[in-house]
């Protein structure tokens, strides 16, 4: 069965993308750390990062990285953290996560948006590949 970002690259659930490519995308985090809070995914499913061959896996964090310039250019914070956990969705992920204090990485704490916030964020933080 497919995961839900799988839905996600199919079109099948909506996202609010701000990049994407021939091979990855990236968009923000419906239940956010910080407001910015983005994933960016291999659009090819795959359950671990460890399992994304060599190559793949260094394109993802060049993605990553270019969506991390980006976004740290866009929403106000003093860096941006990262982090790969893997147990909410078996679809390899990347969390980029806007930074004012070290309980900004803590996953038991969510910042509330509205749906039109998301769509303007995403907006504002879009780069072109």
């Amino acid at each position: 069965m497919a995961s839900l970002f799988t839905k996600i690259v199919r079109g099948e659930v909506p996202a609010y993308k701000v990049a994407e490519d021939s091979q990855f995308l990236a968009f923000l985090d419906i239940n956010p750390n910080a407001r910015g809070h983005v994933l960016c995914i291999p659009k090819k499913e795959v359950n671990k990062i460890f399992e994304l061959e060599e190559e793949v896996y260094q394109e993802l964090m060049r993605f990553s990285r270019k969506v991390a310039i980006a976004l740290e250019k866009t929403v106000d914070c003093k860096r941006v953290g990262m982090a790969v956990v893997g147990l909410e969705v078996p679809h390899v992920h990347v969390h980029l996560i806007p930074l004012n204090s070290m309980s900004d990485m803590d996953f038991s704490n969510s910042v509330k948006m509205e749906e039109e916030e998301f769509k303007e964020l995403a907006a504002s933080i879009h780069v072109n590949l």
